[in-house]
């Protein structure tokens, strides 16, 4: 009795199903499996590691940017303090410079 084309195909699917477990029992398929596995695993462990020396990095520089932020605040105070203490300074001078003006031109009253 011939076969339709139905029943062709699942004795052939059946053909295949039996061929794969096969090729999945045989001992070198399982050995590429595992090295495969183990070439995978050592990749993600690698990746692990790569991800956490990224994060260790990147919080090292968050830190170092906070110092430096801080540093930078404390020289604005520092500038703006000494930018104040030279204009009192230079009005001090100014007002010095008036009075030896005027002592010395009572000085010169006083000689003639």
């Amino acid at each position: 009795m011939p076969q339709s084309f139905w029943e062709s195909e699942t004795v052939e699917q059946e053909q295949e199903k039996q061929q794969m477990q096969e090729d999945a029992a045989s001992p070198a398929t399982l050995a590429l499996s595992v090295d495969e596995f183990a070439a995978l695993e050592e990749r993600v462990l690698r990746a692990v590691e790569l991800v956490k020396k990224e994060r260790q990095a990147r919080n090292a520089v968050e830190e170092r940017i906070a110092q430096l932020e801080t540093q930078l605040l404390e020289q604005m105070e520092l500038a703006d303090r000494q930018q104040k203490e030279m204009d009192t300074l230079r009005t001090e001078r100014e007002e010095v410079r008036q009075r030896v003006e005027r002592l010395l031109s009572q000085l010169d009253t006083l000689e003639v």
